[in-house]
């Protein structure tokens, strides 16, 4: 960025959230934030393994807080993921999913049509009737027309993008995706919010992690309770760090971005610490989904599991998880206990105050997917007994209870990508398994058992006593949950490039408005 332009922006963000400092005050209600990671594997944490130990903050909040091996996604790719986590709603209820290819991923692009319903109740609308005031620092990802920015579902403060940092585009054919504040755009990356494709050099971690900072210290001196919602962007690739980190891991540039990561949740915590909040503020850390293995420069590692993002494998749904909480969580536990990050919506707002009969009054009878795991934070070795049902697209291609896992379906890297070599299962072939084609289980699923097989490389026979005794348990659950299953809109079938950011609100300030073609809606294509 130049230099010029980052002190506008600094400076406006310090206008807009002056930096105060200062105790608690007499807030009681618990503060929460939600750092959420983009591809960020499971493996690349060094509580989980990570042989290099660059994670040196998030180790640390590991030790001082809890960890769950067994946190998982609500889809194997960002913006089901992310609606999943802010509505408690699998992606097929809250209508993030396209039915034009049956059992594919979709997402939003810039010139998707769709967004985040206003029929859906996301959490920082709940926790606003609490009184909480709400920041999302980083990437929205849930729809970037005006009815869908996050000032119009209940958030209060915005810094970042609606979509991923894809580019550099030409401004004619594709334009350059905007930077927001609040509800205004103020700038675009690759041109004011500079990114470098060929060293990867970036400042935009920084800025996040300073606007977060800014947030927190402002609120800290109020008598209200906070929620930051903080998701930047710089482990999808193409990944990026600022030069004070490039060149600082044995793990390239993927690496230097996941040490600047570190760096950004350490100087958050320490916020909470210096303005002694931290007792008083309930953190959670964990990926969006599981690291994409396309590239094994711009790639992160999903440790011990099957494939990666895309699929419904244990690489591409298992999220690393680390709750913080020094009042209430007891310091370097672990717990096995299945979550879902759906699980973070009813959690957090168990912990805002709200009771069972406010949440259904304000959810007007929609169904949610998620449990408050309330209990299982203070107590670890509590464990509530529940499924966990993978999707990929709108296909239910795998479902979890206790250590076993059912495929219904698998389906790994379509032929056509590996005609192109890319693979979302590299170095990985596991017979019946990592089929290239959607391949039919529900006659016979496959059966694994996750405590003894996580990487989820050796079936289970369909003769032994264990096979007939828990598939026909799980079959079970799946027929009562699809029996109960209500399907919202689909949000993702439709593209068009007239809603491209050509025009962005904030744009004609800027002078940076760009010519709107005309109007040609189509069914999107999803590969994948």
């Amino acid at each position: 960025m130049h230099a010029r332009r980052l002190n506008y922006v600094l400076l406006s963000l310090w206008l807009a959230f002056g930096a105060r400092r200062c105790n608690a005050g007499n807030n009681t209600t618990p503060n929460v934030i939600i750092m959420l990671m983009d591809d960020m594997g499971w493996g690349d944490l060094g509580t989980n393994g990570e042989p290099h130990r660059e994670t040196q903050a998030l180790d640390r909040m590991a030790r001082e807080g809890m960890v769950a091996t067994s946190l998982y996604t609500s889809a194997p790719l960002c913006s089901p993921s992310r609606a999943a986590l802010l509505t408690g709603r699998l992606p097929l209820r809250n209508g993030f999913y396209s039915d034009t290819y049956p059992g594919r991923n979709a997402y939003t692009p810039q010139n998707i049509m769709g967004g985040i319903a206003d029929s859906e109740v996301l959490l920082p609308e709940l926790l606003a009737k609490r009184g909480y005031t709400n920041a999302l620092v980083g990437k929205w990802h849930l729809g970037h027309r005006e009815q869908y920015l996050p000032l119009r579902h209940g958030f209060h403060h915005f810094f970042g993008s609606t979509n991923c940092h894809l580019g550099p585009y030409d401004d004619k054919r594709t334009p350059n995706i905007p930077i927001f504040l609040d509800d205004q755009m103020v700038g675009r990356y690759y041109e004011e919010f500079a990114i470098n494709r060929g060293t990867g050099e970036s400042n935009m971690t920084q800025l996040y992690v300073k606007h977060a900072v800014d947030f927190i210290e402002k609120m800290g001196a109020k008598e209200k309770p906070f929620f930051l919602y903080w998701a930047p962007d710089a482990t999808h690739a193409p990944t990026y760090a600022s030069a004070g980190f490039l060149h600082t891991s044995k793990r390239g540039r993927y690496g230097a971005a996941v040490r600047e990561l570190d760096w950004g949740v350490g100087q958050i915590l320490d916020t909470l610490r210096r303005l002694q909040i931290h007792e008083n503020t309930f953190v959670v850390f964990a990926s969006d989904n599981g690291a994409a293995l396309v590239s094994k420069v711009e790639g992160g590692s999903n440790g011990p599991f099957l494939c990666g993002k895309q699929t419904t494998f244990e690489g591409g749904m298992r999220s690393p998880g680390i709750f913080w909480w020094p009042s209430t969580i007891p310091a370097g536990t672990v717990t096995s206990q299945l979550w879902t990050q759906m699980d973070f919506f009813l959690t957090a707002l168990d912990i805002a105050g709200f009771k069972e009969d406010d949440i259904k009054d304000h959810l007007e009878g929609k169904s949610l997917d998620g449990l408050s795991l309330l209990d299982n934070l203070k107590h670890p070795d509590v464990i509530v007994d529940r499924p966990v049902f993978l999707y990929r697209g709108d296909r239910l291609m795998a479902v979890r209870s206790g250590p076993y896992k059912i495929h219904l379906w698998t389906w790994s890297t379509p032929t056509y990508e590996l005609e192109k070599g890319i693979d979302y299962c590299p170095g990985a072939l596991v017979h019946n398994v990592t089929t290239p084609e959607q391949t039919n289980h529900t006659k016979h699923p496959v059966l694994f058992d996750l405590d003894t097989d996580s990487g989820e490389r050796y079936p289970i026979r369909f003769s032994s006593p264990t096979y007939k005794k828990v598939v026909p348990e799980l079959l079970a659950i799946v027929h009562q949950h699809e029996k109960t299953m209500d399907l919202g809109k689909p949000q993702l079938n439709w593209c068009d490039p007239a809603v491209m950011h050509w025009a962005p609100p904030g744009c004609k300030e800027l002078k940076k408005c760009l010519p709107v073609p005309a109007s040609n809606p189509t069914k999107c294509w999803w590969p994948h």
